[in-house]
C-alpha cells in the first residue's frame, strides 16, 4: 500500500533524508520511530505531498506522491504534528468543512462526520468552538479530521500529544481498530505507544532507516538481549561460591550483580548466549550450592534497548546489546468558502437520528 524507495530530501546543505526506504503493506500499522529530528516529520510530509522529495520515489496505493499528487490526497488523511484547525468553527462544522475539501458527496456527509465524532469520543464537545477546547480534546479533532473521509491510508504524525492517560488508551485502540480497514503510519518517539499499537517499527537515525521488523523480531535479533534476572538467598560467601558455579553453566556469558537487596539476599541478571535457554541448569545450580533461590525471571531486550542502541549507542542498564541490520525494503481547494461559525446553529444535527452506527 505505501512503497518508499531511497527517498532523499534536502534543505539548503543539510541532507534530511539520506536514501530511506520501506513499505508498509495493507492494514498494517507501521511505527516510525526515532528520536527528535530523525527525519520522521520529513517523511511524513513528503507522503503526504505538503513536501517534494529530492530524490527517491513514494507511492500509495500505486500512485507516485509527486506525479499523482491530487489522487493520492483524496486518498489519505493526514494529521500533522500541530493539528490544522479552526479555532473560530465549532467541531462539528469543521469536520463538515473537510468533508467538502475532501469532495466527500453532500449524502454521505452527514454520517461521515457523525461516524468521525463518535470514534474519536467527541459527542459531547461537537458544539463548542474549538478554542474553547483543551489540548487533548483538540488532538482528537485533528485525528478526526484525518479519518473523516474514511481514507484508505492515514498518516499521524505524533498523535498522543497532549493527552492523558485515558486519552492515550484509547487512542489507542482507536488506531488499532482504524487497521482493519486502513493502513496506517504512524510516527512518535514515545516507545509504549509503538509496543502497544503497532505491528512493524521502522526505526530512523539521522535521515536513515536503521531497521525495520516487528517489536519481537527486532529483540530476537540481538545477540545478546535476553537472559535471566535470578534473587538468590544466603550468606554472602555461600552466594559467592554458587556464582563461580554458575559462570561454568554452558551458555552463560555474564553475571552482573544488580543491586543487594539484604544481607542474605543478592540480585544478578544473567546473560546467555543466542539460541540456549539454561533456565533448568542455573536453577539447579542454585539449589545445589544450598542457596535459597527466592526469583528467578527470564529477561528480553525491549524495544527501549534496541533503539538506543542503534540511536545513541547506549543501553539501559538491563542490556548488552551488540546488533547490526540493515534497511528493509520490504490539494485540493474548496470550490468555496463555507462560513460555518456564523451558521452553525443552522446545521442539520445528524445526532437527531439516534440510529446505532457500525462503528466497525
Amino acid at each position: 500500500m505505501i512503497e518508499v524507495d531511497n527517498l532523499s530530501k534536502i534543505y539548503g546543505s543539510n541532507l534530511a533524508l539520506k536514501a530511506v526506504s520501506f513499505a508498509v503493506q495493507q492494514g498494517e500499522i507501521l511505527g516510525f520511530l526515532g528520536p527528535n529530528g530523525a527525519g520522521k516529520t520529513t517523511t511524513m510530509r513528503i507522503l503526504a505531498g505538503y513536501l517534494p522529495a529530492t530524490s527517491g520515489t513514494a507511492k500509495i496505493a500505486g500512485y507516485d506522491v509527486h506525479e499523482d499528487s491530487m489522487a493520492v490526497r483524496q486518498l489519505i488523511g493526514y494529521l500533522p504534528e500541530i493539528p490544522p484547525l479552526y479555532p473560530e468553527m465549532t467541531v462539528e462544522g469543521f469536520l463538515f468543512f473537510v468533508t467538502r475539501i475532501k469532495r466527500v458527496p453532500a449524502g454521505d456527509r452527514y454520517a461521515k462526520v457523525k461516524l468521525a465524532i463518535q470514534r474519536c469520543g467527541l459527542l459531547d464537545k461537537r458544539k463548542e468552538l474549538i478554542r474553547k477546547l483543551s489540548k487533548g480534546y483538540k488532538q482528537r479533532v485533528g485525528i478526526a479530521q484525518a479519518l473523516v473521509h474514511d481514507p484508505q491510508v492515514i498518516i499521524l504524525d505524533e498523535p498522543t500529544v497532549g493527552l492523558d492517560p485515558r486519552q492515550i488508551i484509547e487512542v489507542r485502540n482507536l488506531i488499532k481498530s482504524l487497521a482493519q480497514e486502513h493502513t496506517i503510519i504512524l510516527s512518535t518517539h514515545i516507545l509504549p505507544e509503538v509496543s502497544m499499537t503497532c505491528n512493524r517499527v521502522a526505526i530512523i537515525n539521522q535521515g536513515k532507516i536503521v531497521a525495520t521488523g516487528s517489536p519481537e523480531e527486532m529483540s530476537n535479533k540481538l545477540s545478546s538481549g535476553w537472559g535471566y534476572e535470578v534473587e538468590i538467598e544466603g550468606e554472602m560467601q555461600e552466594i559467592e561460591t554458587g556464582l563461580k558455579l554458575l559462570a561454568e553453566v554452558p551458555g552463560i556469558q555474564s553475571i552482573e550483580k544488580i543491586n543487594l537487596d539484604y544481607e542474605t539476599r543478592l540480585r544478578v541478571q544473567i546473560k546467555c548466549q543466542p539460541e540456549i535457554e539454561p533456565g533448568k541448569e542455573i536453577s539447579n545450580t542454585i539449589v545445589t550450592a544450598g542457596l535459597g533461590l527466592c526469583e528467578l525471571r527470564r529477561t528480553r531486550a525491549s524495544l527501549e534497548d534496541v533503539f538506543l542502541d542503534l540511536t545513541t549507542g547506549e543501553v539501559s542498564r538491563n542490556s548488552t546489546v551488540e546488533v547490526s541490520t540493515n534497511s528493509v525494503i520490504d490539494e485540493e481547494k474548496s470550490q468555496g468558502n463555507i462560513d460555518l461559525t456564523k451558521n452553525r446553529n443552522q446545521l442539520p444535527d445528524p445526532w437527531e437520528d439516534q440510529t446505532e452506527i457500525n462503528t466497525k
